[in-house]
Order: structure tokens, then C-alpha cells, then sequence
């Protein structure tokens, strides 16, 4: 089997597009689910996520509502964006980042719409779910730690959006790159040689004052 880091937040749009074609990969990668808190990424990396941009935030709306609809995905905004997703994300953990589990949690978010920051909807979740005392799991010290364990980890990996695939020392950023990764996956060596290795190492020729 092969190995792939799949690292996400239940806040990304992207990353929700990303897990349904999941049944795109081949059959023997072995995929590890990591949640990380994208915006102790954007804090690591000092840069804005979409969402902080204006007008790149209703882009960023439109086009996975367009896309979604185009490919017969299901797909419903929450009812306010960005939101806060460290419980949900706890809660993965807690649970031992179980595929199912990620999956009935972006489903809840995305394809359902729900606002997971009501009281009422966390329970129905977690009630749906199966899990008994899930604010009690999610306070843990531990848990808390190792999701900003994870999201440091990922940092320092180079990771600096969601959601990003990271297979041996490469890394495939965003839902798009989803193709990226299957040409990757087919024919590794490839993304070490001619113009890939060129493009490595290009040099900067100019760099923005800050």
C-alpha cells in the first residue's frame, strides 16, 4: 500500500469536494485523514484566506455552488461562513479521525447546510452519530493538544491551505489539484525530472516590499 497525509478543516468548501471524489483514488493508497485548524495555518504563513477578501469570498461561494450543481454533487451553504470549527474538529479526533465519521461530519456542514454552532444541531449530530458525551471528549487536554499538534506538524511540512494531499515529500494544495495527485500517483518519478525539476528550483526575480 501507499501512503498519503490528506490534511482538512470542516470550514473548507474545498476540502468537502475534495473528500467525495475520494473513490477516484487508486485502490491501493492509503489514505490518513488530519485535521488541522486552517486558520492557525493562515496565522503560521500571515496570509488571508479567501474568505477575509471581500470579493473573493462570494466568488469562492458561487463557484462551489456552480461546480457542485455542474458535477451533481450535493451542496448547501451554512447559514453563516466562515464559522468557528474547532469542536468539530475535536470531535474527529476524538473519535479517532474516522473516515466515516469525517465524512458524516462535512455531509452535516455542506451537503446539508447545517450550523453546526447551534446547541441544537451539535446535539442532533452527535445524537445521529452515536456519541455520548461528546462535549465532555472534545474539552480533553489531550485532544485539544493534538490538533495543534497537528496543525504545526502540517506547517512545518510546508502545508499552508486546505485541503492538501501530502504523499513522501510532495505536497498537492487545494481541490483542484485533485488530478495532480492521480498523475503523481501514477508516474512519481516524472515530477523529478525536466521541466518539474526546472520549475523547482526557478529563481525569484523580484520580491513585493511588505
Amino acid at each position: 500500500m501507499r501512503a498519503a497525509d490528506w490534511y482538512f478543516d470542516f470550514l473548507s468548501p474545498f476540502s468537502y469536494l475534495q473528500l467525495v471524489q475520494f473513490d477516484r483514488l487508486p485502490a491501493d493508497v492509503a489514505v490518513t485523514y488530519r485535521p488541522v485548524l486552517f486558520a492557525g495555518l493562515l496565522g503560521h504563513w500571515e496570509h488571508k484566506g479567501p474568505a477575509e477578501i471581500p470579493a473573493k469570498r462570494i466568488h469562492t461561494y458561487r463557484w462551489c455552488h456552480w461546480y457542485a450543481g455542474r458535477h451533481g454533487i450535493p451542496f448547501r451553504m451554512p447559514p453563516a461562513h466562515p464559522f468557528n470549527p474547532l469542536r468539530l474538529l475535536r470531535l474527529a479526533i476524538a473519535q479517532g479521525v474516522e473516515p466515516a465519521l469525517v465524512r458524516a461530519i462535512f455531509d452535516a456542514v455542506w451537503a446539508e447546510g447545517r450550523d453546526l454552532s447551534r446547541d441544537e444541531e451539535w446535539q442532533a449530530l452527535t445524537e445521529r452519530l452515536g456519541i455520548a458525551d461528546a462535549g465532555e471528549a472534545i474539552a480533553r487536554p489531550e485532544v485539544k493538544e493534538a490538533l495543534k499538534k497537528s496543525t504545526q506538524e502540517a506547517a512545518e511540512r510546508g502545508v499552508f491551505g486546505v485541503p492538501t494531499f501530502a504523499i513522501g515529500g510532495e505536497i498537492f494544495w487545494g481541490f483542484d489539484s485533485t488530478d495532480l495527485v492521480l498523475d503523481y500517483l501514477n508516474d512519481p518519478a516524472s515530477f523529478a525530472t525536466g521541466e518539474y525539476a526546472r520549475i523547482s528550483d526557478l529563481p525569484i526575480a523580484q520580491a513585493r516590499k511588505l
